[in-house]
């Protein structure tokens, strides 16, 4: 493989050859990177919830009372 890239111009090596590996491969990579994008967007959305839903909570129990650490 080595050899058959030593006769080529600089540009095949480093242009040409990633420019087709994107057109190739884009599709694959677009969607892969979209599925993490989505699953990291998806972990922060739960974890904004699960925060709002436990200041709500608290909120209107009245969480500031300590009445017992053993409720939760």
């Amino acid at each position: 493989m080595r050899e058959t890239f030593a006769g080529m111009p600089w540009w095949v090596k480093w242009v040409a050859v990633p420019l087709l590996a994107l057109f190739v491969f884009g599709g694959a990579l677009a969607s892969i990177l979209g599925a993490i994008i989505g699953l990291i967007f998806k972990v922060l959305l739960f974890a904004g919830l699960v925060g709002g839903l436990i200041f709500v909570v608290k909120k209107f129990t009245g969480g500031g009372s300590k009445s017992s650490s053993s409720d939760w």
